[in-house]
């Protein structure tokens, strides 16, 4: 007699409920005709991004829920970092992705573009929430476009559900990841100072002031031997050098009240060998790998839709491949990247006061 395997296995289909997912490349209920292999295909890979995406936004909201916090335990810090290398890793592999729909010729797309009618990447809302969750200003989007006001319009036509613009909605409600990074950035100990301390602000003062000074000496370093080189004019490259004195200065320095935020920032990435910043340093570069990959994302994006329809106009109105090209110049974490700009030697920075507070007492 055949034994038989219990009616309640698990199985492998089951598991994934491929039967269900396996349905939905078919498009939507009553779809006349039946979808091209073409046109499969453009459904697949688009699904295939939005799976993807479902797994980013809560890998980015298992970071936002420990970064945005008072105070964040240290031993937090590697799991942020684990969960925004995973979406880095993702984003790369989406990048790569667009290479498969490159396969899509420009005549087997437009043999069913029609069929898209007015529907656009746009109304990705997993897409846009995760800019939103991740601190992109509507200042910085093309046209100054709301996302919100956008999912609200969609709701209110019934093409997104309820649902969808309650999670919208509470994500565009509370303070974004960059928000929470700087204000954890802010909390940085400096020199050994805390926020709160009674002579924290003669301190960042002092450390700001330190690190300009820094700069300055070593850019009359950096004249003198391009000069001696004849690589250059000394007039024009001091201009150049003075103006970057300027910008970093005025980084540091908004509106002529010190960001204890950029301070803290710079502290980490200036001190990056110090025991007690290893993991902030980590966290740092996290973020600015995630933001890189979508960059690069985007990037890949845009051509691949030039390489299909050239300039013509979106399926839902925009200026097609001139909108996309204006997104791969956003930038969410504009500090973290311009923070490098003002970087000077190790070996030509003060000495870390406190330095036992960081882990060791050893001068470099």
């Amino acid at each position: 007699m055949t034994d038989r395997a219990p009616a309640h296995r698990m199985t492998y289909g089951g598991y994934l409920q491929l039967d269900e997912l396996l349905a939905l490349q078919d498009g939507p209920e009553g779809y006349s005709p039946a979808p091209s292999n073409d046109e499969q295909h453009f459904i697949i890979v688009h699904q295939a991004f939005e799976l993807w995406f479902k797994l980013i936004l809560r890998e980015l909201k298992e970071a936002h829920a420990l970064l945005n916090q008072k105070h964040v335990p240290e031993e937090h810090l590697p799991q942020m970092v684990h969960h925004l290398d995973r979406v880095t890793e993702i984003f790369r592999l989406l990048s790569n992705q667009w290479k498969v729909m490159e396969t899509l010729t420009p005549q087997g797309f437009l043999a069913f573009r029609d069929k898209l009618g007015t529907s656009s990447g746009f109304e990705s809302w997993q897409m846009r929430e995760l800019e939103v969750l991740l601190g992109l200003e509507n200042s910085q989007r093309m046209g100054g476009m709301d996302p919100l006001l956008h999912m609200k319009k969609l709701a209110k036509e019934g093409k997104v559900t309820d649902a969808v613009l309650a999670d919208f909605e509470t994500t565009s409600n509370q303070p974004s990841l960059r928000e929470a990074l700087s204000s954890w950035l802010a909390r940085t100990p400096i020199n050994g100072s805390l926020v709160g301390s009674d002579d924290d602000a003669k301190v960042i003062e002092a450390f700001v002031d330190g690190h300009i000074a820094a700069m300055k000496a070593h850019g009359e370093d950096v004249i003198a031997h391009i000069v001696a080189i004849g690589h250059g004019e000394e007039a024009p490259v001091r201009a150049r050098v003075e103006a970057a004195n300027q910008q970093a200065a005025d980084f540091l320095r908004p509106e002529g009240e010190i960001s204890r935020s950029r301070a803290g920032l710079l502290f980490i990435e200036s001190y990056r060998e110090l025991p007690l910043l290893s993991w902030p340093r980590k966290l740092i570069d996290s973020f600015v790998g995630l933001e890189q990959s979508m960059l690069l994302f985007r990037s890949a994006h845009a051509r691949m839709v030039e390489r299909m329809i050239g300039r013509r106009m979106g399926t839902g109105g925009s200026s097609g491949v001139d909108y996309l090209d204006a997104t791969t110049k956003y930038r969410v974490f504009v500090d973290l990247w311009a923070v490098r700009t003002m970087l000077v030697k190790r070996e030509v920075l003060p000495d870390v006061e406190q330095a036992g507070f960081y882990g060791f007492t050893a001068n470099k």
